[in-house]
Order: C-alpha cells, then structure tokens, then sequence
C-alpha cells in the first residue's frame, strides 16, 4: 500500500496549492474516491467546494462537469436525452453531465426531488437509463454535491433514501486568519488552479480502488464495524438508524483509510476517526433524542461511544477468507 500512500500524498500536494489549511479533510476527500463512494459536501458559500471538484479533476487527468442545479432542472437534463436526426432520421443519444469521471452537482438541494432521483441509479449503479436503454458509466466515477446548510428557502431537502447514497457527508469549514491569507497572496498574480498538475492516470485510480479490497480487516475489527453501524439502530434516540449499506461503506473506507496510511490492516482507529462522516447524515432523531436537547452528531457519539473497541492488534498473521 506504500504506492496508494505515495499517490496520496501527491494529489494532496496538488489540492493545497489551491485549498489551504485543509490537509485532514482532502485526505478523507481521497479516502471517500478510493472507497468508490460520493460525497456530500455541505458548507456555506465560497470555501472552495467548486474549486476542490476542479482541481481534483486536473490531478487526475479526468473530465470534470458541472451540474447546476436549479428547480427547473429536468431528469433529461442530468442523464441525456435522445435527440431526432433530421438527417439520419433516427433518434441520437446526448449524453447529460452524468457521463464524465468527476461531477459536481452545485446546491443539490435546490433541485427537485425528480431531478434529483435521476442521480441515484448513477450514484448507487454507475449507469444511466434513458428510453429503455442502459449505457455504463466509466471508472472511476466520483459525484460531488453541494448544498449550503444555512438557507433553507426554494429549496427541497434530500429524502434519506438519497442521503444513504452518499458515502461520506463533509464540511470544509472557514479557513484560518493564515491559510486566508496565503489564499490572497497566491492569487494576486495567477490564477492558482492553473499551477495544478497531472500526477495520477486514471487506470492507475482503478487499479488502486480494486487494491483496496484486499486489505486486511481482521474478525474483530469486522464485528465492531457491525456493531458500530447497529448501535443507531433501535435506539431510543433515533427513530432511523443506519443500514446495511453503512455498514458497507465504513468497511470500505476502514480500508481505504489504511491504504491511504500505508497499511495493508485496518485498525480500530480507523473505524474511529470514519464513523462520523459515514453515520451522521444516515440517522433521525426520535422525540425523546430533541427533549434531551441532543444534536443527531451528539447522539450518534454517545452510541457509538458505548460500544468497545477491540485492542489495537498488529498486522495480522493468520486472515479468515
């Protein structure tokens, strides 16, 4: 796993010349891609969302759309469409934004819920079906939606079907009086974007997304991912816990988190430092859970908290298949 590590921190490299002071949460950007998830990012305006699905892109040498999402934005508009050929006199297909390597699909929740629907066969499936007719979306492919937390007005909120879709739910947060700083000053002469370059192919991604599959998750690290997930479930706090596809994406992301460390075994820190970002937008909390004056993140740490973790092992000698 050095090569995964190595290939890490390169992009990462990449991304601060444009997104500064943020090395933890590119990290969990990355280990989310590695993963095969997508990522809901969820933040106030102008910290550098759009700028993060660009610059990824470039080091990746990949295409990258842009998904603007308003509410008069069609399914059609999303997957394609098929388009009459006066000349052939025959229907052609139009690919949408879908078909591409990275997209971002800006302020999510603006659109609506038929709009946004048209992105969970692609998100949960990795194709798209228009008029009868299936066409597979290429490796990799990474969606990246935004939605501004703070204003809620014209806009339709993401049904928890939609939510479970996405992997990992992260904020970029302001940046420090320093990183700002820097920001300005690299940007007075040039556009820093530009200064991004290549530094992975994309079959090298894909070859690194399967390599993470066989990193080593031990029994007792597989049961307390299990019982992490189930603490939500049945809980007097939440009235929805999280299912089986989060318990899916944490193992994923337990061992993308190890590859991205250089480890080819996950550790029960790496179950710790995921949990949040994976559980936190998958639950609802129940009438007792607000009369407590809990926040669903509180209630989520205080489960999860109740379940022991397995003593930190080495790399393991023995793995059950």
């Amino acid at each position: 796993m050095k090569e995964v590590k190595a290939a890490v921190d390169k992009i990462i490299e990449q991304l601060e010349k444009v997104i500064y002071g943020k090395r933890d949460v590119l990290r969990k950007v990355l280990v989310c891609l590695l993963a095969e998830g997508h990522l809901l990012m969820e933040d106030v305006p102008g910290t550098a969302k759009t700028l993060l699905g660009k610059a990824l892109a470039r080091t990746l040498g990949g295409m990258f759309r842009r998904l603007q999402c308003t509410p008069d934005l069609l399914p059609g508009d999303v997957t394609g469409t098929n388009i009459f050929n006066q000349k052939t006199q025959e229907f052609e297909f139009h690919p949408g934004p879908v078909l591409t390597q990275i997209l971002l699909a800006d302020e999510i929740n603006r659109a609506t819920p038929r709009a946004q629907a048209a992105l969970l066969e692609c998100m949960a499936e990795g194709q798209v079906s228009v008029e009868n007719k299936t066409y597979r979306l290429k490796r990799p492919f990474f969606v990246i939606a935004t939605q501004n937390p703070v204003e809620h007005e014209g806009t339709f909120a993401l049904p928890e079907a939609q939510l479970d879709r996405f992997l990992m739910r992260l904020t970029m947060g302001y940046p420090s009086v320093k990183a700002e700083d820097l920001m300005l000053v690299r940007s007075e002469q040039i556009d820093p974007l530009t200064q991004v370059k290549q530094v992975l192919k994309l079959e090298d991604l894909v070859g690194f997304q399967d390599q993470i599959r066989q990193v080593h998750v031990v029994p007792p690290i597989r049961e307390y991912i299990i019982r992490v997930v189930a603490s939500t479930r049945g809980h007097k706090d939440f009235i929805l816990g999280a299912g089986p596809r989060a318990t899916k994406g944490l193992y994923r992301a337990s061992q993308a988190m190890a590859a991205v460390s250089g480890r080819d075994f996950v550790l029960p820190d790496d179950v710790k430092q995921l949990f949040p970002w994976i559980l936190y937008h998958r639950v609802i909390l129940s009438a007792e859970g607000r009369l407590n004056k809990r926040s669903v993140n509180q209630a989520v740490d205080k489960a999860v908290s109740m379940i022991p973790a397995p003593l930190a092992e080495a790399q393991p000698l023995v793995v059950e298949r």
